[in-house]
């Protein structure tokens, strides 16, 4: 019924669709820019869904930033600041950094052309996390409109929190309340501080709006502008600005400066910076030296060692919320006797 109220606008939107349709497969001149459009798309739905995975997946929309966003803006910073460019060649960029042909002068990268080199990406992943921050909320007005209690530890933790709001004394507790009168008392502008900064807590801001029947546009229009727009260009600058040339020597020459250790940490960091360098200077076409680093080694298995800890983590909550199930029914049963 609603379709067919809304029949207009279907009927324009499966005309666009056909539009669509037709264009990507008939040949012409055209084909160039639905290829462009097409793996702009698909590079943006990438991180789309690392920042949904971040937020619903994985806890606090810090471990895909760890994983994959962070390492991405640091390679680029690096690139930069060796190319003096960011003007790299498409293809082989974003899956490989090469630097381009152009004559550039020494030190003529800044900073914002960085920022806005890697922004598509990072604005991408504040949007996937915004999205990921709905759950929480509609499943707390759902509860709210239908009285119903669900079946969810976080939302009785909460519920759990309003009943003994005036004896809370511990840190944790109190943190929580001071969310959930901000979003409560200050509306727009304090799901917006809440989404701004990094904050573990804000799960329970999605619960709280939801449970006090926030409008949906109030929420999500927040939280997307503090975590797409806001949120991300303060991580952004903090990983540019860790990467830079200058700090980068600064930290190399630091470790070198550890009595006894220093040198031997120093050597294989200014090998692996160095065969970065040098990999940056060849075309994809030419035969690059390829040298085992044992300090890439042990990156790669601190990200197998974390993704383990993360699958772990996952399946050991459900196990907990099944084992909790079981006590509750076991208790009403016993009740029931």
């Amino acid at each position: 019924l609603r379709l067919w109220r809304r029949r207009g606008a279907l009927v324009c939107v499966l005309l666009a669709l056909a539009v669509l349709t037709a264009m990507y497969y008939i040949e012409g001149t055209h084909q160039q820019y639905v290829r462009y459009m097409e793996k702009k798309f698909f590079w943006c739905a990438y991180w789309v869904g690392l920042g949904i995975l971040s937020s619903v997946g994985l806890g606090t929309g810090l471990h895909t930033f760890l994983l994959y966003l962070g390492p991405h803006i640091a390679s680029v910073t690096l690139a930069a600041y060796e190319c003096n460019s960011v003007n790299f060649p498409e293809p082989p960029y974003p899956d490989q950094i090469i630097c381009p042909d152009e004559e550039t002068t020494e030190g003529s990268i800044s900073l914002w052309a960085i920022i806005s080199k890697v922004r598509l990406e990072a604005c991408m992943w504040g949007a996937g996390t915004a999205i990921g921050e709905l759950p929480p909320y509609f499943m707390a007005r759902a509860a709210r409109l239908s009285g119903a209690e669900p079946d969810d530890e976080e939302y009785q933790e909460f519920e759990e929190m309003l009943e003994h709001a005036e004896t809370a004394q511990d840190f944790a507790s109190r943190a929580k309340l001071a969310v959930q009168n901000l979003v409560q008392k200050v509306g727009f502008f304090g799901i917006l501080a809440c989404a701004s900064i990094p904050n573990p807590l804000f799960d329970l801001a999605g619960i709280t709006c939801g449970h006090f029947l926030v409008p949906f546009w109030t929420f999500f229009g927040a939280t997307l502008i503090g975590k797409a727009v806001i949120k991300m260009h303060i991580q952004k600058l903090f990983v540019i600005i860790t990467f830079s040339k200058h700090i980068v020597e600064q930290m190399v020459a630091l470790i070198g400066a550890i009595p006894s250790i220093g040198p031997s940490l120093q050597k294989p960091f200014q090998e692996y910076l160095e065969a970065q360098r040098i990999k940056l200077h060849h075309k994809s076409d030419s035969a690059v030296p390829q040298g085992e680093n044992w300090l890439s080694w042990i990156f790669e298995k601190l990200v197998i060692v974390m993704v383990c800890y993360f699958i772990l983590s996952i399946i050991n909550s459900m196990a907990q919320s099944y084992a909790k199930r079981l006590q509750q029914k076991m208790y009403s049963e016993e009740k029931t006797k």
